[in-house]
């Protein structure tokens, strides 16, 4: 069973940087593709980053190209999410991923087999 946690959100000012963490049960990332997807209120399921450690590619949604980084440590089980230049627009609760699959299948939620359950970020200007 693909148990994923995530950790590290919090409140920052518009500019700033957090780290969100995913730590995921034992052999997952090897075996998925793992991404991080976030939810404003009112608005639907967005993908923001994936990254399958197979295949060594990063996907980035256009709005968080040059802003967020995706990154693993494979050893740990873990799979991150770097956000700087962090805008109100980025608030939302923001989920971890994992696809079922040895491949990325883009941003559709749906597509996504297992999920975590969350960690708000919120951005204030």
């Amino acid at each position: 069973q693909v148990q994923l946690v995530e950790s590290g959100g919090g409140s920052v000012q518009a500019g700033g940087s957090l780290t969100l963490s995913c730590a995921a049960s034992i052999d997952t990332i090897s075996n998925n593709c793992m991404g991080w997807f976030r939810q404003a209120p009112g608005k639907e399921r967005e993908g923001v980053a994936a990254l399958y450690t197979g295949g060594g590619m990063k996907h980035y949604a256009d709005s968080v190209k040059g802003r967020f980084t995706i990154s693993q440590d494979v050893a740990k089980n873990a799979t991150y999410l770097r956000m700087t230049g962090l805008q109100p627009e980025d608030t939302g609760m923001y989920y971890c991923a994992a696809s079922g699959t040895w491949y990325c299948p883009g941003f559709s939620p749906p597509e996504w087999q297992y999920w975590g359950q969350g960690s708000q970020v919120t951005v204030s200007s």
